[in-house]
C-alpha cells in the first residue's frame, strides 16, 4: 500500500518538531495493515469516504483510494486538534 501526500500536511510536518513527527508517520503506517490500527472516526459531513485519525492531541485527515490495482492512503491534512476541523 502506498502512502501519498498532500502538500499542507507536508508543510505541517515540516515544521513540527521531529519526535512528533516520528509519532505521526508511525501511526500513519498503521493505516496500512488490515484492519487498520488507531483511533480512527469517520468524519460526519463528507461524502468521499474521509476519516481521522487521532495521534495526541494531533489529527490526521486521510481517505483510501485504488489507482489501478495499488492501494493507495491519501493524507488530507495534519493538524493540531483545535485547528484542523476548521
Amino acid at each position: 500500500m502506498e502512502i501519498v501526500y498532500s502538500k499542507s500536511s507536508l508543510k505541517f510536518l515540516s515544521k513540527t518538531e521531529k519526535s512528533t513527527v516520528k509519532r505521526i508517520r508511525e501511526a500513519i503506517k498503521g493505516l496500512t495493515l488490515s484492519p487498520p490500527q488507531g483511533d480512527i472516526k469517520v468524519m460526519k459531513g463528507y461524502n468521499d469516504g474521509r476519516q481521522r485519525l487521532r495521534v495526541g492531541k494531533y489529527r490526521v485527515i486521510y481517505k483510501y483510494g485504488v489507482n489501478g490495482e495499488i492501494e493507495i492512503v491519501y493524507i488530507i491534512d495534519i493538524g493540531s486538534r483545535g485547528d484542523i476541523y476548521k
